[in-house]
């Protein structure tokens, strides 16, 4: 096993990842039933918050739902096109290559200004590349499709401000 995924099971990395992953087959679950609510995510090590209008029933039977069809093999509902992984991934290299041949530029505002469109172009590129790579970056780093002994023990209701939000707390 390579040290970086030795770094991936360490026991608070492979939690949020874990819970990353129910999150969003918890996500993905809800927008196959209710394909017009508009839900946010977010996972840390004790579990997750969904931040949105859902019901508590709605989104207790999703993550079951969740993690039932996890544990039966379906490790491709950890994956979520609006994942800020995919966000970052695209941000990071789009803003690199835009650098990289910025770098090349010369020092004048009249070279950088001609180097515009090559800025544009590549990075617009960069941006097209990032896609799979972002999904290929939440599947091997970010999340696990796979749960483990991960167990929902509690779900609280609450708000964030004006909006409905609620917490799910794991083990395992």
């Amino acid at each position: 096993m390579s040290i970086f995924n030795s770094l991936l099971n360490v026991q608070p990395v492979s939690r949020v990842r874990r819970n990353h992953g129910l999150e969003h087959a918890t996500l993905n679950i809800l927008a196959e039933q209710h394909p017009h609510l508009h839900l946010a995510g977010h996972s840390d090590m004790e579990g997750f918050w969904v931040i949105g209008d859902v019901s508590t029933e709605d989104l207790a039977n999703a993550v079951d739902l969740a993690l039932a069809r996890m544990n039966a093999g379906e490790s491709d509902l950890a994956i979520h096109p609006n994942c800020g992984t995919n966000f970052v991934t695209a941000g990071a290299a789009a803003g690199l290559t835009a650098w990289l041949v910025m770098l090349t530029s010369g020092r004048g505002l009249r070279q950088k200004l001609e180097r515009l469109p090559l800025v544009i172009s590549l990075a617009t590129l960069a941006l097209i590349a990032a896609q799979p790579l972002g999904l290929l970056v939440q599947a091997r780093v970010t999340t696990s499709g796979v749960p483990g002994g991960l167990q929902v023990t509690q779900i609280m209701a609450g708000n964030q401000g004006r909006l409905k939000s609620h917490r799910v707390v794991t083990r395992g």
